[in-house]
């Protein structure tokens, strides 16, 4: 997976993953910042270049099989799918890339089940990377120009948008193995949560902070695991970069549970320092706290903060219709 910012000069790769790694040879030190022409080589099709130049300044998708060239200079051949992710008006925010070797390229350029899983996989994340985008970016005044400040948060998101696509990939990830399991129609958003959260406290914790995770196995759809994930790294990220400034202990919790009416209920509770009382929660000036907004608005969900005399508690109530629960 590869995106790209079509609005910076010479839409320059702000995201690779790690299959882009493996299958390329380049690392990101080498790769973000440029253009994704430095795969094409001597013998890469003109015919196929030109159509990837017009679908990106058409703003539309394009799919193509294309001659790349590794960082050892091995060419292979590159199923490439192209897809714009946009904002509210319909302009063009990034570019995403999905790419497949086809490594015995006859049999799998006649293979109607490769496109059709490609195609799925580039709508899916698609789909999502836009959730995303969509939350943060803000739409273009009239004139189409953003302020000044709009664009300070845009590059903010840039910064934070490669540990939120991390996120998304645990979520595939439990999807893959749904999908394996023929018994399971859902997303274990137990195993779910609780990996995304260990992962945070792991990267994140620092000593004297104690985190702990309890959550209830439960089975939801996959656009209430996308949400209930991202709304999860927000929360327990923020709470171990600000709940404990100046302290040297500090106690976090996170808690998902299933409702007796049904729905869930995530509770994340600290002894901290605590959210100042005339700050809002979450607040529309930050980039996590517009996501989380938006995040919860498509839940229908709630959310209350209680300050207590040391720390905060935070509830989210998402009722059951958005969660298809299993028994």
């Amino acid at each position: 997976m590869v995106i790209t910012n079509p609005n910076s000069d010479d839409n320059p790769i702000v995201y690779i993953n790690d299959a882009f790694e493996r299958t390329t040879g380049y690392q990101r030190s080498r790769v973000i910042g440029r253009n994704c022409r430095f795969l094409q080589g001597p013998d890469t099709d003109p015919k196929a270049v030109q159509m990837i130049r017009n679908a990106i300044e058409a703003g539309e998708d394009v799919s193509v099989d294309i001659l790349n060239y590794r960082a050892t200079g091995e060419a292979f051949m590159n199923r490439l799918l192209i897809a714009p992710i946009s904002d509210g008006l319909g302009k063009p925010v990034y570019f995403l890339g999905i790419q497949k070797e086809l490594r015995d390229y006859e049999k799998d350029r006649a293979s109607e089940a490769t496109r059709l899983h490609l195609d799925t996989v580039c709508s899916r994340v698609g789909q999502d990377l836009g959730l995303i985008v969509n939350s943060l970016v803000d739409n273009a005044e009239a004139d189409g120009a953003l302020s000044p400040e709009a664009r300070k948060r845009q590059l903010r998101m840039l910064d934070v948008l490669p540990r939120r696509l991390e996120c998304l990939q645990f979520v595939y990830e439990e999807m893959k193995l749904a999908d394996e399991q023929w018994n399971r129609d859902g997303i274990d958003l137990g195993s779910l949560l609780s990996r995304i959260s260990h992962t945070i406290a792991h990267n994140e914790g620092r000593p004297g902070v104690r985190f702990v995770s309890l959550v209830e196995p439960l089975e939801v759809n996959l656009d209430a695991a996308i949400r209930m994930a991202l709304i999860t790294f927000e929360l327990v990220s923020n709470a171990f970069q600000h709940a404990f400034d100046g302290l040297d202990q500090g106690y976090l919790e996170l808690r998902v549970n299933r409702l007796a009416a049904g729905g869930l209920r995530m509770t994340m509770s600290d002894d901290g320092v605590g959210i100042p009382r005339k700050m809002s929660f979450p607040s529309i000036n930050s980039v996590g706290g517009r996501l989380v907004s938006s995040l919860l608005e498509g839940l229908d969900g709630t959310l209350n903060v209680v300050r207590g005399a040391a720390g905060t508690v935070i509830m989210i109530d998402v009722p059951v219709g958005f969660t298809d629960f299993k028994g």
